[in-house]
């Protein structure tokens, strides 16, 4: 049976779902069910094409995490191929036609999220450092009160990750799309290529626009798209990033935060380290 969903505090219908085979297993030989928990989607399902399983869905269903989603954390290979969250949404989605890679950022962080609150619990503690007076402090948040960001505009077309966004100096129209799981993926592998290399990683905000860019006045070849990034004028970029920023359909990963030591109060993002997923007992 699968149970109410408490996760980021947000009411969803009581659906029955099917058990799979380990589950069925568990609940026969080990006398307990592995809880099922249905969490809400940023995207609504709006930006998946219609093979996609998640098309049009507002919400997808996760098993709990387990000792064997454990492993998968402390995986060397996964860690250094930057696949570890991909493995770790695929073996908790009940739905194993879904690839975590398809998914865009957003969605994987509201998962991902869900996931730790299901293996973990809703409280995360992480060492914060004031802005104000530069004190370190143990700060202790609240996962399921982050809020929900949900996609607001309109794709390009119906089951498309593409939408129009018009550029104020050179008057052109690009259309952009939101990140996915293969380009986070990507990204930790040309940043630790880079690192190994020696060499920097300065060129954040060309290598985020060439990412974003699928068109650009109706031009879809690579070379001319990168080459017009690299000579955009600086308010287009900005008016893309802008674009990028204001409505990408995700979890807000910040919290509320006030000093204890001089009363200072900001919203913070939350800081994600190793501790996640590795809360101390």
């Amino acid at each position: 049976m699968s149970r109410n969903n408490e996760i980021f505090n947000q009411d969803q219908p009581n659906v029955e779902i099917p058990a799979q085979q380990t589950r069925a297993q568990a609940s026969q030989e080990l006398g307990f069910d592995i809880p099922v928990e249905t969490v809400p989607l940023p995207s609504q399902g709006l930006v998946y094409p219609s093979g996609h399983p998640l098309y049009m869905k507002t919400t997808v269903d996760i098993r709990a995490m387990t000792a064997r989603e454990e492993d998968i954390l402390t995986s060397r290979a996964l860690i250094k191929n930057g696949t570890l969250i991909s493995a770790l949404i695929n073996s908790c989605v009940t739905n194993k036609d879904i690839d975590a890679k398809t998914l865009i950022s957003g969605d994987r962080n509201a998962i991902m999220t869900a996931i730790r609150i299901t293996g973990y619990g809703a409280d995360y503690k992480a060492d914060v450092t004031c802005q104000e007076c530069f004190t370190k402090q143990s700060k202790s948040f609240n996962l399921s009160e982050l809020p929900i960001k949900t996609l607001t505009v309109e794709p390009s077309a119906s089951g498309e990750n593409l939408f129009i966004c018009m550029l104020p100096v050179s008057q052109k129209e690009v259309k952009v799309r939101f990140p996915i799981g293969q380009d986070e993926e990507e990204a930790t592998i040309i940043a630790a290529r880079k690192k190994k290399q020696g060499l920097q990683v300065d060129n954040i905000i060309t290598d985020r626009l060439m990412l974003a860019i699928v068109e650009v006045a109706g031009i879809r070849d690579r070379m001319q798209i990168n080459k017009f990034v690299r000579n955009m004028p600086a308010r287009d970029s900005l008016t893309i990033r802008k674009f990028l920023d204001d409505n990408e359909p995700t979890v807000s990963m910040s919290s509320s935060f006030i000093c204890d030591y001089c009363d200072h109060s900001e919203e913070m993002a939350l800081p994600m380290g190793a501790n996640f997923f590795w809360p101390q007992a």
